[in-house]
């Protein structure tokens, strides 16, 4: 028997419903769940322009799935859409189940007036979304998503079709970047172009710079979603713990910034020894595995559309390099499968695609 009920109170069974699921895969990194917490509540910002419901499914009395459906409304107005989007999607391996889960966020969505439902976003572009579709033989990185190969076989089955795929390339840490990269950082240096790192003193004002360059960026790109400066803060602060100044980069010409890139170190690694957990052992196991991190994602990335083409990204590259030696490798992700210009600067440095991530999406 399977029962599909909406939580609205305590969300400890939603939250927790991973730990079973994966508890026997070695590669699971699990979320605190103390932050998970916060996340799902009015503290996150998000919800100031946003509506979501809650579900869990039961199989014969036990927790067996979740799922959120929730509608943006900056994203339905900045796209002019009514579509609506499920996330934090989990099940057991049993199709009726994620049958039922998927059947609630529809109906939830169809209450709401929406035309489609797209997913999974957790909560948005701006954070985990997808499906890993291939590359299922490493652990994630931080804040990229990870689950069981049935999930999208499952999302099939019951009506989804792709609507995007995203990718990760994976670049292994050598000695020296390629001549080509380094030429045309030096060409851009001569043209004015200055990069500094973030100032940690002044760590938010550095991040409005950084949501400034974004939008000019990324508002042409599909699914993106112009953040709030509450949403900006929100995950500055979030991430603040972790971010080193010297692979968080501005770009400059004249003072004026023109690109942002941020290298961070993937904290997965950590919290995979943490176990959901903050705790003494646990902030223990958090001091002595950060210092053992081998991996860095590049998060952020963004150039003003009036300097693209013309190298910066090279230049960001080589003032980062130094310190990102330190570690193994980087990940660049996500990628949108027809970023072409992006896919090929990344070849160009000597990145390998080595993982791909897929959004569906329903008519209602």
């Amino acid at each position: 028997m399977i029962e599909v009920i909406e939580v609205r109170e305590s969300l400890d069974d939603f939250i927790k419903i991973p730990f079973p699921l994966y508890s026997a895969d070695p590669l699971f990194v699990p979320q605190l769940t103390g932050e998970m917490r916060t996340h799902f509540s009015p503290a996150n910002p998000f919800f100031r322009h946003a509506s979501a419901k809650f579900f869990l499914a039961k199989k014969e009395g036990r927790p067996a799935g979740r799922i959120v459906s929730f509608v943006n409304r900056v994203h339905n107005e900045f796209h002019r859409e009514k579509t609506g989007f499920f996330g934090f999607f989990e099940s057991v391996s049993d199709r009726e189940v994620a049958k039922a889960l998927f059947g609630k966020a529809e109906s939830h969505l169809r209450d709401e007036g929406m035309e489609s439902v797209r997913g999974p976003m957790n909560f948005s572009t701006n954070e985990e979304c997808g499906f890993l579709l291939e590359g299922f033989s490493e652990s994630p990185i931080i804040m990229m998503p990870y689950n069981p190969p049935y999930y999208n076989e499952f999302a099939e089955s019951c009506g989804f079709h792709k609507v995007k795929d995203l990718y990760a390339y994976v670049y292994h840490m050598r000695e020296r970047l390629p001549e080509k990269v380094l030429r045309v950082a030096a060409i851009v240096e001569k043209r004015g172009i200055t990069i500094r790192p973030i100032n940690m003193k002044h760590f938010r004002a550095d991040m409005m710079i950084f949501k400034e360059i974004y939008h000019s960026a990324w508002e042409k790109n599909w699914g993106f979603v112009p953040m709030t400066d509450e949403e900006l803060i929100y995950a500055a602060d979030r991430l603040k713990q972790i971010i080193i100044p010297e692979l968080t980069l501005i770009a400059e010409e004249d003072s004026k910034p023109v690109g942002f890139m941020g290298l961070v170190p993937d904290f997965n690694f950590v919290l995979k020894h943490m176990y959901g957990r903050m705790n003494p052992v646990s902030i223990a196991k958090a001091l002595y595995y950060s210092r053992r991190i081998q991996d860095l994602r590049t998060m952020l990335l963004g150039v003003r559309k009036e300097f693209r083409n013309k190298g910066v990204e090279a230049l960001l590259f080589r003032e980062g390099f130094e310190t990102a030696k330190k570690y193994k490798r980087v990940e660049f992700s996500w990628i949108l499968e027809d970023n072409i210009p992006v896919q090929r600067t990344i070849e160009m440095l000597g990145g390998e695609l080595y993982k791909k991530y897929r959004i569906y999406e329903k008519k209602l």
